[in-house]
């Protein structure tokens, strides 16, 4: 086997491989399709390397070569696709393919003609640049802000270039007079020399953009409660010091459930699951925008209201307790409400979070032991400092 030869076979090993990883990745990814796509896109224009190896050995050359041919291209509009799946653009498939077999047409016409000369090598490279140049289109009118999205631009748009080169190149060193003559050239061994640099970069490149948003998204449900729907404690703690880094003043709400237990014992944990998932609606849809809404316990919340005073916070917090007082739970029997009772603490200059998360619990335990599905503010923080000194 020639060196051309072994390259080929490599860069169809190469393919496969990447075939395989895309379609573990989609087992994960929430692009799932796009990953699909990307897997195809590999394993199509891995074809090509089967068809060069089959004009160069079993005659006649001719359908083998243009086989090659649209394989190769094949798989860089699969790639296309793939790519409208992966940002969530509008592909026109029916424009796709249209564009395809004028291609493979092209490809048919310029069979016969003089091959080493500039008109064939540009007229049979181009369309593989323009294939790849869609998709490097594509991924930039995504207007994608990840430096590794635009990497892949950058990427893609380098290798499509490469193709026009690669006309200048088969010029120059010579791609043989016939299909067949191609195996032997130097240029056979320069074009798939790059062309496993540039496959493995693409894959790679794609790969890192999937694998990326998996890590993306196992931290976001790392951090959500799955059934509120609002962050968990650890969600909270990660985001929150950032907006009390914001100019204050900013507030703290505290909202426990009113007679959780006798919930459960009376409706079942499915109850008690529906009023969980009830109330976290209910937060999502009212905090404001840049606020935080947390499940911290069972049926313990917590509102953080960046660049918020406590008349407002307590406004905030009453309007809250008055709607989940009149609100039905989906799921339990129409007369049925669950009420709630509000702390609200507004955080004093550099005061520790944790100082205020504590005036804000205990602002919920007197409004507890007014009788709960009440509003109570917290003490100011001098005055929880000052007791706090004398229990010392």
């Amino acid at each position: 086997m020639s060196g051309a030869g072994f390259l080929l076979a490599v860069n169809f090993l190469i393919a496969q491989c990447f075939c395989m990883f895309f379609l573990a990745v989609s087992a994960r990814s929430r692009n799932r399709v796009a990953a699909r796509w990307f897997a195809g896109c590999f394993a199509v224009a891995s074809l090509s390397a089967v068809f060069e190896l089959l004009v160069a050995y079993v005659p006649p050359a001719r359908p083998w070569a243009i086989l090659a041919f649209a394989s190769m291209l094949c798989g860089m509009f699969m790639l296309r696709v793939g790519i409208g799946h992966l940002y969530g653009l509008r592909t026109n498939r029916l424009v796709l393919a249209l564009v395809f077999f004028a291609f493979v047409e092209l490809d048919l016409v310029i069979y016969d003609l003089p091959r080493g000369t500039f008109r064939h090598a540009l007229s049979y490279q181009t369309p593989f640049a323009v294939a790849l140049g869609m998709s490097a289109w594509a991924a930039y009118r995504a207007q994608a802000k990840n430096l590794v999205d635009r990497a892949l631009v950058v990427l893609l748009a380098v290798t499509s270039g490469h193709f026009l080169l690669k006309a200048f190149a088969a010029v120059l060193a010579g791609s043989g007079n016939t299909a067949r003559d191609y195996m032997a050239s130097q240029f056979a061994l320069i074009s798939q020399s790059m062309g496993a640099v540039l496959i493995v970069a693409v894959g790679l490149m794609l790969l890192c953009v999937l694998v990326l948003e998996i890590v993306a998204e196992e931290k976001v449900n790392a951090e959500v409660d799955p059934l509120s729907g609002l962050l968990n404690r650890r969600g909270f703690d990660n985001r929150v010091d950032a907006l009390k880094a914001q100019p204050g003043p900013h507030s703290i709400v505290l909202c426990d459930l009113d007679r959780f237990k006798a919930v459960n014992d009376t409706y079942g944990h499915q109850g008690g699951d529906a009023v969980i998932r009830s109330f976290g609606e209910m937060l999502k849809a009212a905090v404001p925008v840049g606020a935080l809404a947390a499940r911290i316990g069972g049926e313990e919340f917590v509102l953080f209201l960046p660049q918020t005073g406590k008349e407002a916070a307590l406004l905030f917090a009453h309007a809250l307790r008055a709607n989940r007082a009149v609100s039905p739970v989906p799921g339990l029997p129409a007369g049925v409400r669950v009420t709630g009772s509000f702390g609200v603490a507004e955080i004093g200059g550099n005061e520790p979070l944790r100082f205020a998360m504590r005036r804000a619990d205990d602002a919920l335990y007197a409004a507890k032991n007014a009788g709960r599905d009440c509003v109570r503010e917290a003490e100011p923080p001098a005055v929880v400092l000052d007791v706090v000194r004398q229990a010392n």
